[in-house]
């Protein structure tokens, strides 16, 4: 067993549409690599730095996520035999998970592990109230904001109203 603690750069695309790891800022690993009769056992955990925006304010986020990794990356040839499809291709799946030249590629995992734990639709407080979809001010800020809907159907009427006022 090895074990391996480092500071990598990371890749590009560990993102969603309002929330991601910037290209470039630092994935700190730390992992265990076995060998197994099968290919390379990894297990352990990456840390990363999360920027991106509330989905309902529109408010900067930024915090630091910790993910759980475990995978097998097989040695060519014992890899398990899948049962036989009506299209027979490989998917890419199977080919990132290889040992190839004795070397593992451990980015499409992170890929994989990071993406998936970061939150679809993220929001800066569990209770954030967005913005007012007419006006476009924070309702945080303003918690008693409200514009008067008025029925088009009665526009005319209140038009009458303003007239007598006068």
């Amino acid at each position: 067993m090895r074990t391996l603690v480092e500071a990598v750069p990371a890749p590009s695309d560990l993102e969603l549409a309002l929330i991601g790891v910037q290209e470039g800022s630092e994935i700190d690993l730390e992992l265990s690599l076995e060998s197994v009769h099968e290919g390379i056992f990894v297990s352990g955990s990456a840390q990363v730095h999360v920027v991106g925006e509330c989905s309902r304010c529109l408010d900067p986020l930024a915090y630091d996520l910790s993910v759980d990794i475990q995978e097998m990356f097989f040695f060519e040839g014992l890899a398990p035999v899948r049962a036989a499809k009506e299209d027979d291709t490989e998917t890419m799946d199977d080919e990132q998970r290889l040992v190839e030249n004795d070397t593992i590629d451990l980015e499409p995992l992170l890929r994989d592990v990071v993406v998936t734990a970061l939150p679809f639709q993220p929001v800066c407080q569990e209770n954030c109230k967005g913005l007012c979809s007419e006006c476009g001010i924070r309702l945080a800020d303003n918690p008693g904001h409200h514009h008067e809907d008025l029925d088009p159907r009665w526009a005319a009427l209140s038009d009458l109203t303003k007239n007598q006022d006068n």
